[in-house]
């Protein structure tokens, strides 16, 4: 994709957005467009070192949000805390699965769709039992399998939001495409 003025401004307002929904109160735990925005980064970005700011720029500005409201007590949660950035870490390496995603084939989507908040699941869930003592769960195989079933709300949401929004941005984008494609000849 060729970057001009209007594709960076359109990438800026799409980031943006992503951010102030995250940070919506009451929504649903896990359903956020940052996974969606990670692999469609990772697709059709062909500056790779650019498609990592998309998702994080997101990420960092909903948490700043999520910090001011805590800050002025509308918020319980925290933006800033201690570990944030392993989550950081996690979550922009989900941008490498866009980079095998072909935008144009729908069964290429659905695999990032399924296999980025599937290896961020699987990943944190592991890193919050064994980095947290076993999260009050026990450092036991029975206490790692607490811990993924404590998780499965934020993972059935988190695959329902990729799905829509990936729907969503991709579908779009091939739209586009085709119109230029048309357009051009």
């Amino acid at each position: 994709m060729k970057l001009n003025k209007y594709t960076l401004l359109s990438f800026f307002m799409l980031v943006l957005l992503a951010a102030l929904y995250r940070a919506i109160p009451g929504r649903p735990w896990g359903f956020a467009p940052q996974f969606a925005m990670a692999i469609f980064g990772g697709a059709v970005i062909a500056d790779k070192k650019l498609s990592f700011i998309l998702p994080l720029l997101s990420l960092l500005i909903s948490d700043v949000i999520y910090e001011l409201l805590y800050i002025n007590g509308v918020f319980e949660i925290k933006g800033f805390y201690d570990g944030m950035w392993v989550n950081y870490l996690l979550f922009g390496s989900l941008t490498i699965i866009g980079f095998y995603i072909q935008p144009g084939k729908i069964s290429s989507i659905a695999k990032g769709v399924i296999a980025a908040p599937t290896l961020f699941f699987l990943t944190s869930n592991f890193i919050t039992w064994a980095g947290n003592g076993g999260y009050q769960r026990g450092m036991s195989f029975s206490g790692l399998m607490q811990t993924y079933i404590d998780g499965i709300p934020f993972y059935n949401n988190s695959l329902v939001a990729t799905a829509v929004f990936s729907l969503f941005l991709f579908g779009t984008y091939n739209i586009l495409v085709s119109k230029l494609a048309k357009a051009k000849a």
